[in-house]
């Protein structure tokens, strides 16, 4: 397994006066790589139709020259890029997810989880729907159709479904009225952004994947919002759900979002940049360089070195072109797979006393690794610095934390972790200091991850008020 967490999907949507929608989007998929990278899919409107492909893979992989050369012309598109924390890895479970109903057709792409989407899934088949995928996202979708044909429109049937979607869920909905539906869970758990240029409107996950494709950003979906687009403007926006506790994964600025993107008025950069300097606050030491570790460590790093005055220096060189080290076929080559992603570089590390800024420890494996290689290079000390408090608790609403038990800070102190890793010393940032760090955000936060208290409660998640 990856040492590192992964956070499920990314998603983006357009809506263009040109006919190039299928490139806008995969260009906005492949700068949300980071996002997924198990599956990508693109679904586009032709006539009355809505036509797609997708398939497991990188986006690249998966739209080749000649797929994207075949992708109808068209100025409407929805795609998506994969994580996969509900349903396995397969074509079946790759977005986006096509739902046919009596009036109509639609593309539905999610990014979240949805803790009750099995009791849907249930109320479904009674009403004669059948499923083919394993995943929430494809009861998403079909609960959309559903209430779909019963309010008389997609943008009724969207608000009408989300009503009944317990959970994290960021959707775009591709209508075959030509029209595009957004909509942001009352939690606001996962990102959602609209940018504009003179073409048209795109919505993203992430504020990066509209830059990447000359949109600028103009605001973020609130919690609890829908926005339909229609014809390149916003044609609708309105709070739509019950006001809940706001909250956004607070690990989007930690970790999962790029460092170039703005997400809820706060620059992922800056708050990566006031994490190290407060982790050099709380946890100072004696050291000759920092150092951290590519790619989310990077800008905490610098943060701890301007605040501590501890020189910053490239301690490893990154192979980019090497995968997450679950992917290699046995155990020996995975141990190997972190040297191969992430090579110390001796001539900076020799003989020195090190401060490696890190943005988590999972289940200990990579940071003891890491240590061990940099120990093997000759440095003199290590010691560990991480971004985000101890990992403690499952999240039930995006992100890969399936046991609690594979958790190392649930199993041991911070000095049984630090000398199970193999660290001269080893900091975590406070939840007070992340969230300071992270104060400019327009939102509160859900830290259940580090405290086990959630925006919502999650020990009912089995009951639903569902009605036909």
């Amino acid at each position: 397994m990856s040492g590192k967490l992964h956070e499920e999907c990314g998603v983006f949507g357009v809506s263009t006066h040109l006919d190039e929608a299928a490139g806008i989007t995969y260009n906005g998929l492949l700068a949300m790589q980071h996002r997924g990278q198990e599956g990508a899919g693109i679904a586009v409107i032709k006539g009355n139709a809505i036509l797609y492909h997708k398939n497991t893979g990188l986006v690249n992989e998966v739209f080749s020259k000649d797929v994207m050369e075949k992708m109808p012309k068209s100025n409407l598109a929805v795609g998506h890029v994969r994580y996969s924390t509900t349903g396995s890895n397969t074509i079946h479970n790759v977005q986006p997810f096509i739902t046919e109903f009596l009036t109509g057709r639609l593309a539905t792409v999610h990014n979240g989880n949805v803790i009750n989407a099995k009791e849907i899934k249930h109320h479904l088949e009674t009403c004669g729907l059948d499923f083919s995928a394993t995943s929430d996202s494809e009861v998403i979708s079909s609960l959309i159709a559903y209430k779909t044909v019963k309010e008389g429109s997609v943008e009724e049937g969207v608000v009408e479904a989300a009503k009944k979607l317990k959970g994290a869920f960021s959707l775009i909905v591709l209508s075959g009225t030509h029209k595009i539906v957004a909509i942001r869970d009352a939690n606001g758990f996962r990102p959602l952004c609209i940018g504009k240029n003179e073409y048209g409107m795109a919505v993203a996950s992430e504020s990066c994947a509209l830059d990447s494709c000359g949109f600028r950003l103009i605001r973020d979906i609130k919690p609890g919002e829908m926005v339909v687009i229609e014809d390149g403007k916003i044609i609708e926006e309105r709070i739509c759900l019950p006001k809940a506790n706001e909250g956004i994964c607070i690990f989007e600025y930690v970790y999962f979002a790029r460092p170039d993107s703005v997400i809820d008025h706060l620059s992922v950069y800056e708050a990566r940049h006031h994490m190290g300097r407060i982790l050099a606050r709380e946890h100072p030491v004696d050291a000759d360089i920092v150092c951290g570790v590519p790619d989310s460590g990077l800008e905490a790093a610098e943060g701890y070195a301007a605040e501590s005055g501890i020189k910053l220096a490239s301690g490893f060189v990154k192979n980019r072109y090497i995968g997450r080290s679950f992917i290699f076929p046995t155990q020996t080559q995975r141990e190997n797979a972190v040297k191969l992603k992430l090579n110390p570089l001796g001539f900076n590390i020799a003989g020195k006393k090190i401060v490696v800024v890190d943005d988590s420890i999972v289940r200990g494996t990579t940071s003891a690794k890491l240590i061990q290689n940099l120990r093997n290079a000759g440095a003199r000390e290590v010691h560990m610095r991480i971004s985000s408090p101890p990992f403690k608790h499952t999240c039930h609403f995006g992100t890969d934390i399936d046991r609690e038990d594979n958790l190392i800070a649930n199993r041991m102190s911070v000095e049984e972790i630090r000398e199970q890793i193999g660290a001269d010393t080893l900091g975590y940032i406070s939840i007070g200091g992340l969230k300071e760090a992270c104060k400019k955000c327009n939102m509160n936060f859900c830290t259940g991850c580090f405290t086990g208290d959630y925006n919502i409660e999650v020990g009912d998640y089995l009951k639903s008020d569902l009605e036909s």
